[in-house]
Order: structure tokens, then C-alpha cells, then sequence
């Protein structure tokens, strides 16, 4: 006998009988010709099946599954009629209640049986994958939760630079990345980078970055420096993996960075707005062995103002195309005086130019005030 158990209720003596002369030797079975005792059985013999007749006085079969699924939202339930001339209507209706096993009297013993055993294993299995589904969501946020520790936050200063950023995630897990690290006795280092895919291997691939950038210090943040260490450290990931990134160390008068095949930063002074921090190298990929170029360029402190992100701004669309570089620029344009204030100008128009269509990717936008 196993362990599950089977609720009976019919009005029928001797169906009664019957079906626990087919069932009684290889389930646990309680039965009763009462609908109002079969609640208050099911209460404390908590049934994984109910075999119900649907004529009965007291309250007929549909009722009285409601009533049962109230406590058990699992129960598996079978159907039995007698009436043959309401079979179609009936039938119906135990579909529409999500009931859609239907027996009629008087039942064959090997469908019985087969109907039985199918609805416990459909019962088993409903319950193991609401399980797992469970057990996956409660995964995914935690390793949300450890993808966002890894995180600096979305606005603050670091050394004299005043820094904004927005990071909008599409999946549970994303292939986005930013981080910035200050630089004594005024400078900063500040990487923006894009992981192939989502995921849990995109999100450990975000850990690497974060991993090579920081132990990048004994380099003095060389930018070069950064980007080799981020190749070294995914090349056990495949070569299907691969990584755009550029990273920016800003200095007196002074920005080195390397733009590994990621869409170009964006310089903007009193004067220009231009998309100036251009590809220095190809994409990261363990595919290929590369170095990287680092280029130099002269900035004006406490005026100019550097703008990373992801092409998820770029390659948003409309009805018109895509957002483009040139649009995003023509924003910067505008310069309002904090940076904070760009970062949610720009973020406002990409809805305005999507009509508030969902992007498809991640977004990551930091705008660094020097």
C-alpha cells in the first residue's frame, strides 16, 4: 500500500464499496455518502485524491470540491456520474473546474486504476516543479542581491569627481557592469563594461571585471592594466563568452582609457560635446589574445564632464529607428549644471523616443562630473 490518500463520497452504498474493493488494497482510503462529513474528514485525513459523485442531496460534487480545494488548492478530483443523457453537459462543466477526469458508472476497474494513478502522478509533479520554480526564484534573488553588492552606489564623489549613475537591468541577472575607484590624491578610475548574455554566468563574468579592476591598484589603475587582467580572468569561461569595456582614469589635466570594443564615452565641455573616447582595441574575449591600446587625452577640471554607457541607450528603438549616438549627444548638449540632473534628462528622453516600449538589454548610464 502506498502512502497516498484517497477521499471517497458517494450517496451510493454499494459504489462505495466498490471503489474501495479496486483501491482499498494499494491506497489509504476514508469514504462517506455525506458531503458535509467529507469536509470535515478531508481536514484531518487530507487527501491527495477525491473521487466524487456529482448527483448528491446535501451539495453536489462541484460544490464540494470547491470546498475542498479551499484547504488543498493541490487536490487532484475525479468525477462520477450516472446519468448518461447529461454526460456532455457535465463534462463541461468539470473542465471549466479544472477538474478533467470524468468516470461513469458503473466504471471499468482498469480505468478506475488508470485514472487514479495518473492523477497522483500529475499531483506529484504539479507540486515538485512549483517546488523547484521555488527553489530557482529564491536563487535568483539571492544572487541579485550578491550582483548588486557588487555595486558602488548609483551617485556619490569619489576624490574630487562627482559621479551619477543609473543601472537598469532587464533579467533577474545582468551582463552590466560599472564601478569607480578614487585615485589619491584627487583622481579616479571609473569602467563601464557589457557582458555577453544574462545569467548566472554573465553575472559571475561581472564579478571578474569588479576582480580585475580592483586588483588593478598595484598598477596604479592603468587602464591598459585593467583590461588585460579582465582577459586573464575569463579565459576559463569559453570562448563564446566576451566582454566590451572601457575604463578611464582621470588625472591633473589628464584622461587615459581604453575602449575595448564598447561603444565610445562621450567628452563634454563649455565648449564640445563629442564622443572622443573611441575603440582603442576589440572586444574581451578568451577567443583571442590581444593587447589593448591606452590613449591619452587632456581634460579641464572642474568643467568638462565624461559620459559612459551601454548601447542599450543607443540601439533603443522607435518607430523612427534606433535612439543613435548623434541624439545622445545633442542631450549632453544641454549641460544642466549637475550631472545627476543629465543622467535622469537622458533617461527621460529614451522613454519619450521609445514611447515607453520595454528596452530589450541592460542599461547603464554614469555621467562623471571632473
Amino acid at each position: 500500500m502506498t502512502s497516498h490518500r484517497i477521499l471517497v463520497v458517494d450517496d451510493e452504498i454499494g459504489m462505495l464499496r466498490s471503489v474501495e474493493r479496486v483501491l482499498g488494497q494499494d491506497y489509504k482510503l476514508a469514504s462517506t455518502r455525506s458531503p458535509r462529513t467529507a469536509v470535515e474528514l478531508a481536514t484531518e485525513f487530507k487527501p491527495d485524491l477525491a473521487i466524487l459523485d456529482i448527483q448528491m442531496p446535501e451539495m453536489d460534487g462541484f460544490r464540494l470540491m470547491e470546498k475542498l480545494r479551499a484547504s488543498d488548492s493541490d487536490l487532484k478530483v475525479i468525477f462520477m456520474t450516472g446519468t448518461v443523457h447529461e454526460l456532455d453537459a457535465k463534462l463541461i462543466q468539470a473542465i471549466r473546474k479544472d477538474a478533467f477526469y470524468f468516470l461513469h458508472k458503473p466504471f471499468d476497474r482498469g480505468v478506475l486504476l488508470a485514472l487514479v494513478e495518473r492523477c497522483l502522478e500529475l499531483r506529484r509533479l504539479e507540486i515538485s516543479n512549483r517546488e523547484y520554480f521555488l527553489r530557482i526564484e529564491r536563487e535568483l534573488r539571492d544572487a541579485r542581491a550578491f550582483q548588486q553588492s557588487l555595486l558602488p552606489s548609483h551617485s556619490g564623489n569619489v576624490g574630487s569627481i562627482s559621479v551619477s549613475a543609473h543601472y537598469i537591468p532587464c533579467y533577474e541577472l545582468a551582463g552590466d557592469f560599472y564601478d569607480y575607484v578614487a585615485i589619491p590624491p584627487n583622481g579616479a578610475v571609473i569602467l563601464v563594461a557589457d557582458v555577453s548574455g544574462h545569467g548566472a554566468s554573465a553575472a559571475m563574468l561581472t564579478g571578474t571585471v569588479k576582480s580585475a579592476l580592483h586588483s588593478a591598484s598595484s598598477d596604479s589603475y592603468e587602464p591598459a592594466a585593467v583590461v588585460d587582467r579582465v582577459a586573464n580572468g575569463i579565459r576559463e569561461f569559453g570562448s563564446n563568452r566576451f566582454i566590451s569595456l572601457i575604463c578611464v582614469r582621470v588625472r591633473d589635466g589628464f584622461a587615459d582609457y581604453v575602449n575595448a570594443g564598447h561603444p565610445p564615452g562621450i567628452i563634454s565641455t563649455s565648449e564640445n560635446t563629442s564622443p572622443v573616447l573611441s575603440v582603442t582595441g576589440p572586444i574581451i574575449s578568451p577567443a583571442f589574445s590581444f593587447s589593448w591600446q591606452q590613449e591619452t587625452i587632456d581634460i579641464q577640471r572642474n568643467s568638462d564632464r565624461i559620459v559612459l554607457f551601454t548601447d542599450a541607450i543607443i540601439e533603443a528603438e522607435s518607430e523612427a529607428g534606433p535612439y543613435g549616438i548623434e541624439r545622445l549627444v545633442e542631450e549632453i548638449t544641454t549641460r544642466p549644471a549637475d550631472g545627476k540632473v543629465l543622467a535622469e534628462q537622458i533617461l527621460q528622453s529614451l522613454v519619450k523616443f521609445t514611447g515607453g516600449r520595454p528596452i530589450n538589454d541592460d542599461l547603464t548610464l554614469v555621467v562623471a562630473d571632473l
